[in-house]
């Protein structure tokens, strides 16, 4: 099956370099039994292509199954796996099959594998090997014939020096890398994909897709789509339902994308590094985007801004400055002009700088004034300076979040982007750090 085919059959849309050697690797191991380990952000699609390795292989005629390793309480994982026998724990009424007893002959895909419990990966790395295993509460060995297929949004070379995943195992899941590439670098591919989702949307509700506006096309392209693929499909759904008329205009668009709209409440991604990262700086410049980006939310409601904004004008006036006043906020760069005429209102200036880059600031001409750096809200931690250790960054934005949602620990996961697993762990880990200062 040649690459274009495969797109057509699997809807993997595009045609950057990215893409076309992500397909072109699973062309070359579909057909064999190797294990593959699929690298990508959350967002990306790196179901898609587990799907097309599974379809193009021997075992395509059996359903394959699908586990999300970060979905699932540590404690069940294992039973989940490989099985139980009645009573081998409490509430372990029956019998029952693991994922490796139903799909022997099938393939496996381990989704988020990276938080998979160290127990559970012992196990895991048996099986791999031998192909065998026991059920939770037996000691009888069972074989299966399963291809495994794992995929992760995390650097496991990094989880395996910091103790969390196995080296083992990680050698024997990564075979074979496949990396899919986010949407900020393949950017060629980003209205394509835009364009097959409002068409889909346009069929689902029986409507018609309004005609993107060269600006609006050029918003979707700038923008850094820090949700991926996932973030775009939901995107181009609002504009097919919410939107009306014949033209979609820049300005119409700019409220659905997370933090471009000055009144919005979602995130806006400052630009913390230039271009896009080489592969082996590629995981800590998506760590430092995470912690940023989630700096970014703690900014100030629009209600406080708007007091803020009334306060400095309110002194510039009364000190009769006829000089612009400056207010700086997470989202917009605001320039409120004092010396605006009676009859109208103050004129604000929005000047979003979400969509900058090194290059676009080099490249300005001779004469011309570079955008000024936005400076963080009174409640971010400040860029200038020595910035905080990572420990202390990550302890601040998770006793954040939890305040924010008043102790709740889902919302509080869900808006962390990590599991609730993964949060008691962290939860355990500053308690216990306090609790040693103490």
């Amino acid at each position: 099956m040649d690459r274009q085919s495969m797109q057509e059959r699997f809807g993997i849309i595009g045609t950057s370099h990215g893409v076309k050697q992500a397909l072109d690797r699973v062309r070359l191991v579909a057909g064999t039994e190797i294990t593959v380990l699929i690298q990508g952000e959350s967002g990306v699609g790196k179901e898609l292509f587990a799907q097309a390795l599974h379809e193009m292989s021997r075992r395509r005629h059996k359903r394959m199954l699908v586990m999300n390793c970060g979905a699932m309480p540590e404690g069940l994982i294992e039973s989940e796996l490989f099985g139980n026998e009645k009573g081998a724990y409490t509430g372990a009424v029956e019998r029952r099959q693991g994922y490796f007893e139903e799909a022997d002959g099938s393939t496996i895909f381990l989704d988020e594998i990276g938080e998979m419990p160290l127990k559970a990966q012992v196990r895991l790395l048996r099986v791999l090997e031998t192909g065998e295993f026991n059920r939770v509460g037996s000691s009888v060995v069972l074989k299966s014939d399963v291809r495994v297929i794992a995929a992760t949004n995390k650097d496991l070379g990094k989880e395996v020096e910091a103790g969390r995943f196995r080296e083992d195992l990680y050698y024997r899941l990564s075979t074979v890398l496949l990396h899919v590439p986010p949407l900020r670098e393949r950017r060629e591919d980003i209205l394509p994909i835009f364009d097959h989702f409002q068409h889909r949307f346009t069929q689902k509700y029986n409507t018609s897709a309004p005609r993107m506006e060269a600006n609006a096309r050029d918003l979707l392209t700038r923008y850094r789509w820090p949700g991926n693929i996932r973030e775009l499909r939901n995107v181009a759904e609002q504009t097919v339902v919410l939107l009306r008329g014949n033209a979609i205009s820049e300005e119409d668009i700019r409220p659905y994308l997370r933090g471009v709209s000055a009144g919005g409440s979602g995130v806006g991604l400052v630009s913390i590094g230039g271009g896009t990262s080489s592969s082996e700086e590629g995981a800590s410049a998506r760590e430092r985007e995470l912690i940023y980006r989630i700096l970014v939310e703690l900014r100030v409601e629009v209600r406080e801004l708007k007091e803020q904004i009334a306060l400095l004008v309110a002194a510039g006036r009364s000190s009769g400055s006829t000089e612009a006043t400056v207010v700086r906020d997470p989202g917009r760069l605001l320039v409120v002009h004092d010396d605006a005429p009676s009859h109208h209102a103050d004129f604000i200036e929005e000047a979003p700088y979400e969509f900058e880059s090194p290059g676009e600031v080099d490249s300005a001409g001779e004469g011309e004034a570079a955008a000024p750096e936005p400076e963080p809200a009174n409640n971010l931690i400040s860029l200038d300076g020595d910035l905080p250790t990572l420990e202390f960054a990550e302890r601040t934005l998770i006793l954040t979040a939890l305040q924010r949602y008043e102790g709740n620990r889902r919302l509080t996961a869900e808006s962390l982007g990590i599991s609730e697993r993964t949060l008691y762990r962290k939860l355990k880990d500053i308690e216990a750090t306090e609790t040693a200062t103490a």
